[in-house]
């Protein structure tokens, strides 16, 4: 874990899939009154049908929605708003697209092992992603290094100290739990 002085504009949570940016997005957003946007959502409908068939995207296919993803966190720096969005950002080359030099925009690297997030990836209903690509996305995973001043997590925890501790790194303000 890594502390900073200046809090983000705009927190990018990073992972391979099932390791919990999702629900740590949400609950992160609730908890700090700030906007969460998946992935997902910005994805073209020829990826998602791609990935349904447990087919890999290529680096062809993830550009557009890189773009799409840095023109959202773009336009929430622009107009000084905060913002949260989950992005697997495997590779070092896709982060270097969506978080950069940005200076308001923050990486949370949410760190887990192949067996827990496989246990977790089997549990999960309907969603596209099959644990059938788990591999793949480890074998892509560029962890990262210092000079992306990640911040990094532990998935083992609870989703509510996974939460916490984003909080405390990032020194945001957030009301008290249950305020």
């Amino acid at each position: 874990m890594s502390a900073v002085s200046t809090p983000p504009l705009v927190i990018v949570l990073m992972g391979v899939s099932g390791c919990g940016k999702s629900t740590t997005g949400a609950a992160l957003a609730e908890r700090l009154g700030w906007p969460f946007r998946d992935a997902d959502s910005f994805h073209p409908p020829a990826n998602i049908a791609k990935m349904s068939r447990g087919i890999p995207l290529t680096d062809e296919d993830r550009w557009p929605w890189l773009a799409a993803i840095a023109e959202w966190i773009d336009a929430r720096c622009a107009a000084g708003e905060h913002g949260i969005v989950s992005c697997s950002a495997l590779k070092r080359a896709y982060r270097s697209r969506i978080v950069g030099a940005r200076e308001g925009v923050r990486l949370v690297y949410l760190k887990g092992d192949m067996a827990l997030i496989r246990q977790r990836l089997q549990a999960r209903k309907q969603h596209f992603m099959p644990t059938s690509l788990l591999e793949s996305q480890f074998a892509a995973l560029e962890e990262p290094g210092a000079e992306e001043r990640p911040v990094v997590v532990c998935i083992a925890l609870s989703p509510k100290r996974v939460v916490n501790t984003i909080i405390e790194c990032l020194r945001l303000e957030a009301p008290p739990e249950g305020a």
